[in-house]
């Protein structure tokens, strides 16, 4: 019999930050693991989907304490996704589950599902609808995270799909909702389609992307100062586009650049992907799904746009930030500029600099800083 704890034990978050303070597996994914634990015995192949998955915890906990084969996921993060594979690779159970975006081919006729709930209630609607849409009508959920980041209104967007959402015992801070009973759907929600009329935008997104169809304050002051980036640019990066509006707002003002659009989130890429397409850019806008640029060649940019996170995950933590301006040194040519906007209080100005090149603080409201840092030849030679 395989000793599940001691296969959780091994995972790691590898290609995503890596910190004492940052872990592959929690107690939520335990608690869901056991919750779960009956329904998973089961001889019917394929109706298993996991969804949400950090780090491959669920997926791999549960194939290991089942034998479980032919388990569908889906995850948002590439990191997470290449996370899992890592992981099961190394456990020898690559050949256990198949990836799937959010839709019939991870849902159709599913009897079990595994869930994380995501922060984004946004998100959670999209995923509710998805599985009441096409999973099996005898379908059961077991949802589940850490209590901090549970709020009542989680139980009530998914009872605007579902019958019935029972709350179970919390557990070392985390706690699970047993959801079944999926509800008639009409049209699909998502994706949501909003007009930014100052920028002359409209923006499509699915519900994971960042700030939905609004455009958040950070980019909108970094936007304010457009004019201003690299006007010899030819080939640009955003660098975390999100839904897709600085990308857009760039090709828009210089009709002789090129951009590409750059996220490690499906939801993003699919969203950014339709926001391209409706404002008639695709031409000179191409949007990836990548890890911080990782893809990306040496030296293949003049100009780079970001507005980085500061969260890895639900962890207060600037490492993927870092990361982000670790690969945009490699990226941009040297000459070339970026341009980020951040929260004042992180302070990315000495970061920036020794990761890029020589950084300028352009513009700082109560909130937001915005920097320009040019890449020198010196840094060229260096990297």
């Amino acid at each position: 019999m395989t000793d599940v704890e001691e296969v959780l034990s091994r995972l790691r978050r590898y290609p995503d930050v890596e910190a004492l303070n940052l872990y592959a597996v929690d107690a939520a994914d335990r608690l869901i693991l056991d919750v779960a634990a009956e329904a998973l015995t089961t001889d019917d192949s394929g109706k298993i989907a996991i969804l949400g998955d950090a780090y491959g915890a669920l997926t791999i906990g549960a194939i290991a304490a089942h034998d479980l084969r032919e388990v569908r996921v889906h995850q948002d993060l590439l990191t997470g996704e290449l996370a899992l594979a890592n992981n099961a690779r190394a456990l020898g159970f690559a050949d256990r589950y198949t990836v799937h975006p959010l839709g019939a081919g991870l849902l159709d006729g599913v009897r079990v599902v595994l869930l994380r709930l995501p922060r984004a209630l946004a998100g959670l609607a999209e995923v509710a609808d998805a599985i009441a849409r096409y999973a099996d009508p005898e379908v059961v959920v077991f949802a589940g995270g850490r209590d901090k980041y549970l709020t009542k209104s989680m139980n009530d967007v998914l009872a605007q799909t579902f019958s019935e959402v029972r709350a179970s015992r919390g557990r070392q801070k985390s706690r699970t909702l047993l959801v079944t009973g999926p509800k008639p759907v009409g049209s699909p929600p998502f994706p949501v389609r909003d007009r930014l009329d100052d920028l002359d935008i409209d923006v499509v997104a699915h519900g994971a992307a960042f700030s939905g169809a609004r455009l958040d304050i950070g980019t909108r002051f970094l936007l304010q100062h457009l004019k201003w980036m690299k006007p010899d640019a030819r080939e640009a990066i955003d660098l975390g586009c999100g839904t897709g509006i600085l990308a857009v707002a760039l090709a828009k003002a210089r009709p002789g650049i090129r951009v590409v659009g750059t996220d490690q989130s499906a939801a993003a890429v699919a969203s950014a992907r339709a926001t391209v397409a409706v404002n008639e850019v695709a031409d000179r806008v191409t949007v990836v799904r990548d890890d911080a640029m990782s893809s990306a060649a040496a030296n293949s940019a003049d100009l780079v746009l970001c507005n980085p996170p500061f969260h890895v995950g639900a962890a207060v933590h600037t490492g993927s930030a870092i990361k982000m301006f670790a690969e945009t040194g490699r990226v941009l040519r040297p000459g070339g500029e970026l341009w980020t906007v951040f929260n004042s209080h992180l302070n990315y100005r000495g970061v920036i600099e020794r990761m890029v090149g020589h950084t300028d603080v352009i513009g700082r409201n109560r909130k937001f800083t915005v920097t320009r840092s040019v890449r020198g030849l010196h840094d060229a030679q260096q990297r």
